[in-house]
This record gives structure tokens, C-alpha cells and sequence, in this order.
């Protein structure tokens, strides 16, 4: 099973979510709009399937850190 959604945060950060699941495995990713960074996790005993809060409840620590505006 597998998928996407894209949450806009209260900061107005538009974020890409996506699950892929498979058996008792899930990888995660998270990636911010305009970021070539993204964000990824393998859970190797997930429950599946995984809500998507259960998904973003995972990345929250790294989505809270602002990276420093360019001017």
C-alpha cells in the first residue's frame, strides 16, 4: 500500500508526505516545497496500516527546525 498528501503547516510550509508499506515494513518520507532535502525513515515493525498523523507524528522534530532565510 502506498500514499501521498501534501500538508501546509501552521508556519504556511507546504510539506509532501508519502508512505510505502509492505508486510510489517513502512518507509516514510517528508519533504518541505522548495527543499531538495527529504526526509526518510524505515520502520521495520510498523503497524500497518499507518495513519498519516502517525506518519507526520514521525517527522516532527525535523519539520520544527527553520532553516535561515536567504535575502
Amino acid at each position: 500500500m502506498s500514499d501521498e498528501w501534501i500538508k501546509t503547516l501552521a508556519d504556511r510550509r507546504r510539506v509532501k508526505f508519502s508512505t510505502q508499506e509492505l508486510d510489517e515494513k513502512a518507509f516514510l518520507t517528508a519533504q518541505i516545497e522548495g527543499n531538495k532535502v527529504v526526509y526518510s525513515i524505515m520502520l521495520t515493525n510498523a503497524k500497518n496500516p499507518l495513519s498519516r498523523e502517525e506518519v507526520e507524528t514521525h517527522f516532527e522534530g525535523e519539520l520544527s527546525k527553520r532553516s535561515p532565510k536567504l535575502d
